[in-house]
């Protein structure tokens, strides 16, 4: 009971308001501000993840923002997919055929703004819990609340459900 309690007390209280830039300086909508700095245009974009414990880590994100706490399950399949899409190659491009990327549960984010964690995989986490393999970002699956990893293994994604902290299995 008790870590339920807690985890539900970590859950952001998301108040950003685009059209209310003042609302964007709370640390929780910190991204929501990075989004609005971006081209309208751009559907998705990557910045350096600026945690200094993170000195590896980028996220990309949506330009778009979502209804209060931005799930990513309320994202329609094209922008989940553009979105995923874009964090793949990224990661590839930044870590080669070591890349993960991670979508924390709705009870640990501290950001209201949809974000997904890219970085170097730790190959150890693999055996962390049981995944689906997809072939194509559009077969990743959105489960409401719960957190996501991805890796690549043989040509296929990995993909790792029904966590909340899933950054971890990302190298800092």
């Amino acid at each position: 009971m008790l870590p339920a309690l807690f985890l539900a007390l970590l859950a952001i209280d998301c108040r950003c308001d685009p059209t209310q830039p003042a609302t964007l300086a709370e640390r929780q909508c910190s991204l929501c501000g990075v989004a609005e700095q971006q081209p309208l245009d751009v559907p998705v974009f990557i910045v350096k993840d600026i945690n200094p414990r993170k000195p590896n880590r980028w996220l990309a994100l949506p330009r778009a923002h979502g209804e209060q706490a931005h799930h990513l399950h309320e994202m329609t399949l094209a922008a989940r997919t553009q979105l995923w899409t874009t964090a793949i190659a990224k990661s590839r491009e930044l870590f080669g055929e070591q890349w993960g990327v991670a979508y924390n549960g709705e009870k640990v984010r501290t950001q209201c703004h949809t974000h997904i964690h890219l970085g170097r995989f730790n190959p150890w986490a693999e055996a962390k819990s049981g995944f689906v393999i997809v072939s194509h970002p559009s077969q990743i699956p959105a489960p409401p609340g719960a957190g996501i990893w991805i890796h690549p293994v043989g040509g296929k994604l990995h993909v790792h459900t029904g966590e909340q902290t899933t950054e971890t299995v990302l190298v800092r």
